[in-house]
């Protein structure tokens, strides 16, 4: 059956598909940047060219399914179901299967270069962890199923959520949508730098222990064993096998006093995390909050290679919106900065991250929010609220993204995954 649409070209048609043909539908037409109707509309043009009929589709417990097509496409197609001896149902099942058949799901796109994301700040309690995880399961998520993820054409316009006298905008002003989107499905190997092991513990593995092997030994020169032996898959349904855990030790609050002794000790870092870079697009580096050894080891880690375009690595700075973070986030930078002119390295600022944001704190918060924004370079590339979500999930040791995938903080993990790729 048809009605008129609104559009003076097509004509909307009301027919049937079962449940799983409308899925893979959505996921494939998600995978080629189209929408359903392009979709349905191809599919159907080509069965109708077809010689003959397909092999029939199960079509048992279809149920009502709407999209819009040019107008005289249906009629045509009804004609063709007719003189095929076919059901409109049937014959709308075997143009959708043809039109998957003939769109397969694209490769992913790999990095030509391991991608190295160093999350970053001297001030502790900044959630520099939540987001070290967030970005990578986001990263690592099914490319066949479609995710919730907060967009926007202008992601200042997003985060500037204040009215223009300052205070807090409605809850309902938010001028970004959710679309579902194709998971990225990169391989992502998180590293936890720090010595206190919060996201270890929050992934629900157990930190290395003390008189064993380590990250620690290896970046000082005394490994005990191969530093794979140590990595833990974070097995869950959402990754697939993609999600890797190098676990922390609390040795690593030895590691300056041991990197002080270590010849080219900068590169400390990358000489451990080498031999593992062929197996992981990304790799993302949970610092510890230190302007020490180990965090120039992590900026050198993250500096531009030659093969590497601006923006592929280097550090992504998590803040809050008050004043304190600001102070922390100029003596982060200026060892950067010192970092970039004696080595003479290209560091790339991956973008600041205003975590944990609450607008409903008031002055405080809009202001600092503001002043985040208006550094430019970097810029903000993501705004994740202070919801009960994560620290559930903590709570549970479980990821975040899989606990609560249709949270607004997961919804923004996905947006900042992307927004840095």
């Amino acid at each position: 059956m048809s009605s008129p649409a609104t559009s003076s070209d097509r004509e909307k048609v009301v027919s049937k598909l079962p449940g799983w043909l409308r899925q893979n539908l959505k996921v494939r037409a998600a995978q080629h940047g189209l929408d359903i109707q392009t979709a349905v509309e191809q599919g159907v043009a080509a069965w109708c060219g077809l010689a003959s009929a397909l092999e029939p589709v199960d079509t048992s417990g279809a149920d009502s399914f709407a999209t819009f097509l040019p107008q005289g496409q249906w009629d045509e197609f009804k004609q063709t179901a007719k003189d095929r001896g076919v059901s409109l149902i049937q014959g709308l099942a075997q143009s959708v299967v043809l039109w998957l058949d003939t769109h397969h799901a694209p490769d992913i796109v790999r990095p030509a270069v391991t991608r190295r994301i160093v999350v970053c700040n001297q001030k502790g309690g900044v959630g520099k962890t939540a987001i070290a995880a967030g970005t990578g399961e986001a990263m690592a998520e099914d490319p066949n199923r479609l995710h919730p993820v907060r967009v926007a054409k202008q992601l200042v316009a997003a985060l500037r959520a204040v009215d223009q006298d300052g205070t807090p905008a409605a809850e309902d002003s938010d001028p970004m949508d959710v679309e579902n989107l194709p998971g990225l499905g990169m391989r992502v190997l998180l590293v936890d730098f720090d010595p206190q092991c919060h996201l270890t513990n929050q992934l629900g593995g157990t930190p290395v222990p003390m008189n064993g092997d380590s990250l620690t030994n290896h970046m000082a020169g005394d490994p005990k064993g191969d530093l794979r032996d140590l990595i833990l898959s974070i097995d869950d349904e959402h990754f697939d096998g993609r999600l890797h855990l190098l676990p922390g030790c609390n040795d690593a609050f030895l590691l300056d006093v041991r990197l002080s002794a270590v010849r080219a000790r900068e590169a400390a870092l990358e000489r451990a995390l080498a031999p593992l870079e062929a197996d992981y697009d990304v790799i993302i580096i949970d610092c510890p909050p230190s302007l020490g050894l180990s965090m120039d080891a992590a900026a050198y880690y993250g500096r531009r290679r030659d093969a590497e375009g601006p923006g592929q690595s280097g550090a992504l700075i998590v803040v809050q919106a008050e004043d304190s973070s600001a102070d922390a986030y100029e003596l982060l930078t200026t060892q950067i900065e010192d970092l970039r002119g004696d080595l003479a390295l290209e560091i790339d600022y991956l973008g600041i991250v205003v975590n944990l944001y609450d607008g409903r704190r008031g002055y405080i918060a809009t202001s600092s929010l503001q002043g985040w924004v208006d550094i430019k370079d970097p810029r903000v590339v993501g705004l994740v609220g202070d919801l009960k979500e994560q620290k559930e999930a903590v709570r549970m040791k479980q990821p975040l993204l899989s606990y609560a995938p249709k949270s607004q903080q997961a919804v923004s993990m996905r947006a900042l995954a992307r927004e840095i790729s």
